[in-house]
């Protein structure tokens, strides 16, 4: 019988072939297998496990016992590692069960991580993030353009490329997605500025202020208007280097925190001991 995972991604029924000549397995048959002989899938893409959630699944398998087997692959002669179910497995290990109910598969790396990735995203409990990461981990195992992937997942192409597009953001904005301090909707926004300094000048804006969609986008916007000619500013030639990349910091710092919305004006002066840089930033809007 040819697992489903396999007919969408056009593989046999045949697995890890090293496992095939040493023992054969019945892919139907429910089997016990001692917990701690199983190690956690390697390829899992969930990186954040609700536990309160697996507490709850805990007390149902307590009462109810477990419904539905976790499925394993045979490492070596002692050990197995988890195919799909790590939340019952999880569970399991909380209630403190010597064995679990299994089934095992013969399964290629490959073919490992990709139902992983795929039980997670039919699940639909993934974060955003770590649903893009399933999409590029697929398209790399696979060798798939994002259309042809998103054929075989009955997604459209564009729902595909906008969550890869969120990969790009920097690692900072990415996290708070994971951790779901940000909406998709804002980091999505936050793709329109170009500077990685101001997507994550904005995002601290965001967080400090709670600002929603809209009002990031507003920011966004004013952020991405044609600058107005700078004033005059005295020539800095002739200078230490080091003084010239100092004044030059202290311009760019205040272009980005002008880049956020706040009215900062500064005025620069050359004395003749030093140059005098005074900032104005008003304390309410």
């Amino acid at each position: 019988m040819v697992h489903p995972f396999n007919r969408i991604f056009g593989l046999g029924d045949k697995g890890n072939p090293e496992l095939e000549e040493t023992e054969e397995f019945n892919p139907d048959e429910v089997i016990q297998l001692p917990v701690d002989r199983i190690q956690p899938n390697r390829f899992q893409p969930r990186t954040i496990f609700n536990e309160e959630k697996i507490k709850e699944l805990a007390q149902t398998i307590h009462t109810h016992g477990m419904i539905q087997p976790i499925v394993v692959r045979k490492l070596d002669e002692d050990n197995f590692e988890l195919i799909a179910g790590e939340r019952r497995w999880r569970a399991v290990q909380s209630l403190g069960w010597e064995k679990v109910s299994v089934i095992i598969r013969d399964m290629s790396d490959a073919e490992t991580a990709s139902v992983a990735l795929i039980e997670n995203l039919q699940r639909e409990e993934l974060t955003v993030i770590e649903e893009a990461l399933a999409y590029a981990k697929l398209i790399e195992l696979h060798s798939l353009t994002q259309e042809a992937l998103a054929q075989r997942l009955g997604k459209n192409q564009s729902t595909i490329a906008n969550k890869l597009r969120l990969l790009k953001l920097p690692e900072e904005v990415q996290m708070a997605l994971l951790n779901k301090t940000i909406t998709e909707r804002h980091a999505r926004a936050l793709i329109k500025l170009k500077e990685p300094e101001q997507q994550l000048l904005l995002l601290q804006v965001i967080i400090d202020n709670d600002l929603n969609v809209k009002q990031t986008e507003e920011r966004i916007a004013k952020m991405n208007e044609p600058k107005e000619q700078p004033k005059k500013r005295p020539k800095l030639k002739g200078i230490n280097k080091d003084i010239r990349i100092a004044m030059n910091t202290i311009r760019q710092s205040l272009n980005m925190v002008s880049d956020t919305g706040v009215e900062v004006e500064s005025d620069e002066k050359e004395l003749d001991d030093y140059y005098q840089i005074t900032i104005k930033i008003p304390k309410k809007k």
